[in-house]
């Protein structure tokens, strides 16, 4: 019982969140990368599923990560992709849908396992407005995992139902961009 005098008592810190950062600006998934420096920095064990990115992809993120799990002074970073490429440059979209399906049953199960302290769904808000993952099974997985593990999903157009059921929700608003007049992407700023 508290009296006028007294402030109200903190929520603990230690609360597994689900973090979404959709919208049609950049910076949703380096916005998550981040976020896997900060838990690498903790100690964390860090699993990061690319779903639209094929491992051909060289892709700067990847390369830090693998360094810092190298250096031994942090914690575990484990970089997995999931998927063939952007959907418009897909040659075989079921094959891109099946790609999605299995890495997704492969999160499941890292999550059931409680494998890492953070998860990473990089560009994973695809799979469900494609249709190839079932928005609904998704959001009673992340909502019923167990333990401490943060979840964080990124991409564009984010299911209602995702977005209703997140602890912390970034919409990430396009100003300006280079693409827009014709400067195409460029290492180390896109990858």
């Amino acid at each position: 019982m508290t009296t006028a005098d007294q402030a109200p008592r903190r929520a603990a810190r230690e609360h597994a969140l689900l973090v979404v950062n959709t919208g049609e600006g950049k910076g949703k998934s380096t916005a998550a990368f981040g976020v896997v420096q900060r838990a690498w920095a903790q100690g964390w064990r860090v699993g990061v599923y690319q779903f639209l990115k094929s491992g051909k992809w060289k892709v700067g993120e990847q390369a830090a990560a693998a360094a810092l799990t190298a250096s031994g002074a942090g914690g575990r970073i484990d970089w997995f992709t999931m998927g063939d490429g952007w959907t418009w440059t897909s040659r075989d979209l079921e094959e891109s849908a099946e790609l999605a399906r299995e890495g997704w049953a492969e999160v499941r199960r890292r999550l059931a396992d409680e494998t890492y302290r953070l998860v990473v769904l990089d560009e994973f808000t695809y799979a469900m407005t494609y249709g190839w993952v079932d928005t609904a099974e998704v959001v009673e997985v992340l909502t019923a995992r167990p333990g401490l593990q943060h979840v964080v999903v990124t991409g564009r157009d984010a299911p209602g139902a995702l977005i209703e059921a997140a602890d912390l929700v970034s919409r990430v608003t396009k100003v300006k961009h280079p693409y827009d007049q014709g400067i195409r992407g460029q290492k180390g700023i896109e990858w």
